[in-house]
């Protein structure tokens, strides 16, 4: 994990096009600004935990399809 130091205004760079800026520091809460292409989903990371589960459950839950009927 890399540890940065920044004060607000100051801004990280990911990549060519993801720009995180320090928005506000407020006591233990800091607010950022996540520029990023909208083809590349952000999420906060409890939300994002939140739609795996989900999508593992579905993904492993047994799926019943209907049968054909049988041919003449």
């Amino acid at each position: 994990m890399l540890i940065i130091t920044r004060r607000e205004g100051e801004k990280l760079m990911i990549g060519d096009d993801v720009v995180i800026t320090v928005v506000e520091v407020n006591g233990a809460t800091i607010r950022l600004g996540i520029e990023a292409p909208r083809a590349l989903p952000v999420y906060r990371e409890e939300l994002w935990a939140a739609v795996r589960d989900e999508n593992r459950a579905a993904a492993s839950a047994p799926v019943k399809l209907p049968e054909l009927p049988p041919k003449d």
